[in-house]
């Protein structure tokens, strides 16, 4: 029997992952532009950018100009990306940029070498600086990321028990520091996931965790993403990453220019959660007048459904 959630709250990840990812270098303004669209729809955590190297994404050259060009609305967290402790650094002295402080962990050592140019236990070793880092600043740990959880196309199938290794590391590092274990995201960055395997690592994770809150960031690389996020939704999750207009995908994940789908579309996934009768505090209408703007954009038709059929709201209003 499913245990909906009665509120599930999306962070949207379109203007980071979305576009990290393309070849072209889209103009600031239009960029600030999709944001403040993205205020105006609901959404209440923003991924501006990535403070990360620009040699390597110089998508994200600009982040920390791109915080002094949006319109801030009240109650939204405007947060960025970091993948070591210079990024973090860098996110500090952005303009009135909210502070995520986050650990990182990889199930991959493949993934990790590309990612972050390390291997999974040298950046695994890396979080207890991270840690000390965020108390000097004053800050805990809100959240730990663990990517490719259900699997790597450089590695392969990724096991539950891996998972589950690595949150036993972290409930170490917290145990050692004295903090609250934090929001674990569990990320299928590679698009490997399906229900039932979604279904087994809840399970897995609250047998470890039972009272930390989970949250999953899904791709739809395979065309899984909104079938995945059922699943959690059927095992009370109530907490997801998405990109407007299904924008994203991982610029290190092997998939080169193929124009694999990227992370779970925000408007579709908030249309199904209306639908079966969850809430989620978001004006659907104004997320696909955000989505139709990112699509203007990126100058080609993007993966949502939601955005090029509409609602069923305006229907119904007819009949």
């Amino acid at each position: 029997m499913s245990d909906f959630p009665k509120f599930v709250e999306f962070r949207e990840e379109g203007p980071r992952e979305g576009f990290q990812i393309e070849k072209t270098i889209y103009p600031i303004e239009q960029r600030a532009e999709l944001i403040d669209l993205l205020s105006e729809a609901g959404l209440k955590r923003i991924m501006v950018g990535s403070f990360v190297s620009p040699k390597y994404v110089p998508q994200m050259a600009d982040t920390a100009e791109l915080f002094n060009r949006i319109k801030r609305s009240p109650g939204v967290e405007y947060s960025a990306m970091w993948l070591n402790e210079k990024g973090f650094l860098n996110a500090l002295a952005a303009k009135d940029a909210h502070i995520n402080p986050m650990l990182l962990y990889y199930t991959s050592d493949a993934f990790c070498r590309r990612n972050n140019n390390c291997t999974m236990v040298e950046m695994a070793a890396r979080q207890a600086s991270w840690v000390k880092l965020y108390k000097q600043h004053g800050y805990g740990v809100e959240t730990v990321g663990i990517t490719t959880a259900f699997g790597c196309n450089f590695q392969g199938e990724i096991a539950l028990s891996q998972v589950l290794d690595v949150v036993r590391e972290l409930m170490r590092l917290c145990e050692e520091n004295e903090i609250p274990v934090p929001t674990v995201n569990i990320a299928d960055t590679m698009g490997w996931a399906n229900p039932e395997a979604v279904k087994r690592m809840i399970d897995g994770l609250r047998g470890l965790l039972p009272e930390t809150q989970i949250g999953m960031h899904f791709h739809d690389t395979r065309g899984l993403g909104i079938a995945n996020l059922y699943a959690a939704l059927e095992m009370g999750i109530d907490l997801f990453d998405s990109a407007i207009g299904g924008l994203g995908g991982c610029p290190f994940g092997g998939f080169g220019n193929t124009g694999a789908a990227g992370n779970i579309a925000t408007e579709d996934s908030v249309f199904m959660c209306h639908e079966i009768g969850i809430e989620t505090g978001l004006d659907l209408d104004k997320l696909i007048v955000a989505a139709a703007r990112a699509e203007e954009i990126i100058g080609r038709q993007l993966m949502s459904r939601v955005l090029h059929s509409g609602g069923l709201n305006r229907f119904r209003t007819h009949l």
